[in-house]
């Protein structure tokens, strides 16, 4: 089946109609994903392997500028790195949240299982704490080493990686 991308990206409030559409259980996970790279890719892949849908919530541009990851960042828009992701096949649902963590956004959809990458220590969150609360699980993947987008980011400037 062929999804188009766009059809996959669902603005917050519409999020109760368009979860009761797909099948459970669901993974949901968060990032910005600006510059989709290999790691991205095979992340969400073990991702959606961990149940039936894999939700994605993307940190809006505000929410991103506020990681402290440069001024030039997010490098794109919400809604750009929305489609790009939306674009992939291990992705059933791609939505947005604007605060720094996505608690209160994981506290609307009630997963069945919190993902995130490896360089994150999953008992420190409070996002295991309000996912297990409910019976989830909350598990990290490890990365896929050299693979980031400061990386290319600073590539791309001519500098070296860190």
């Amino acid at each position: 089946m062929n999804i188009d991308p766009q059809d996959k990206i669902c603005m917050p409030d519409h999020l109760p109609q368009r979860l009761a559409s797909l099948p459970r259980p669901w993974v949901f996970t968060n990032g910005v994903f600006d510059l989709l790279h290999r790691g991205h890719v095979q992340y969400l892949h073990q991702a959606s392997q961990l149940g039936a849908s894999l939700i994605v919530a993307l940190n809006t541009d505000r929410s991103a500028r506020g990681l402290g990851k440069g001024p030039e960042r997010p490098i794109n828009t919400e809604l750009d790195r929305a489609l790009v992701i939306a674009g992939l096949g291990s992705v059933a649902l791609v939505t947005f949240f604007d605060e720094p963590t996505p608690v209160e956004l994981l506290a609307r959809v009630r997963p069945d299982c919190y993902v995130k990458g490896g360089d994150y220590d999953m008992e420190k969150l409070a996002e295991t704490a309000l996912v297990r609360s409910w019976g989830g699980r909350s598990l990290a993947i490890p990365f896929v080493d050299g693979y980031s987008t400061t990386r290319i980011v600073q590539r791309m400037a001519g500098g070296k990686p860190a």
